[in-house]
């Protein structure tokens, strides 16, 4: 585990362990359900998942869900939240950089406030898991904090750089919406943020001779 993720998961852990959660809600984004409705149910990754808010609103829409999250605690909750739902959803302890114990074709794939915690040879392998993962025409929706370069002391997650998104996110997938915010946390200062929606596209077959 890089340092970066180490310093993450310290920081979730113990938001976790005290019960201390901002973004526990009851449902994903609005983002996340005006979309959702366009797309034919399949099989879902929500990447960080949490307490389950995403994957368990999933399931009750007839998709076929995993969540991953590393943070043990997390899961515990949404297990149990998932089944006091009374819906059936997979959730694995790992790492958004590291799934290979997953090997579905998925046709939707979900972070909300996950991968912009990574550093740059994070996000290249956590492009490379998703790249594997999503067959071609499936969605992958992003939440991030956006790095301020006028913010030195930064509290909470780093932020994504939002070029290195776009040339990380190039290979293999073409960008289809993005709406950029300010997100207000209920505990601490207001931060730059952002949606992205990507499609998965073919891989092109160079001709050879």
């Amino acid at each position: 585990m890089s340092d970066r993720l180490e310093e993450t998961y310290a920081r979730l852990a113990e938001r976790y362990a005290s019960g201390d959660v901002p973004w526990d809600e009851a449902l994903p984004p609005p983002e996340v359900m005006d979309f959702i409705p366009s797309l034919k149910p399949g099989r879902a990754l929500d990447l960080g998942c949490g307490y389950g808010r995403a994957s368990i609103y999933l399931a009750t829409q007839g998709w076929d869900v995993d969540g991953v999250d590393f943070i043990e605690k997390a899961l515990e909750e949404a297990r149990r939240r998932s089944k006091e739902a009374g819906v059936s959803v997979r959730f694995h302890t790992g790492s958004v950089v590291d799934l290979d114990f997953l090997h579905e074709a998925y046709t939707f794939a979900l972070d909300v406030g996950c991968g912009h915690a990574l550093d740059d040879d994070g996000l290249h392998l956590y492009k490379d898991q998703l790249k594997r993962l999503l067959t071609p025409g499936g969605y992958f929706m992003l939440f991030a904090r956006m790095q301020d370069a006028q913010e030195d002391d930064v509290e909470g997650p780093p932020g994504l750089e939002e070029s290195k998104l776009m040339e990380v996110f190039d290979d293999g997938f073409t960008l289809e919406w993005v709406e950029r915010n300010e997100t207000v946390m209920a505990d601490g200062p207001s931060w730059p943020s952002a949606w992205f929606r990507f499609k998965r596209v073919k891989e092109r077959v160079v001709a050879s001779g």
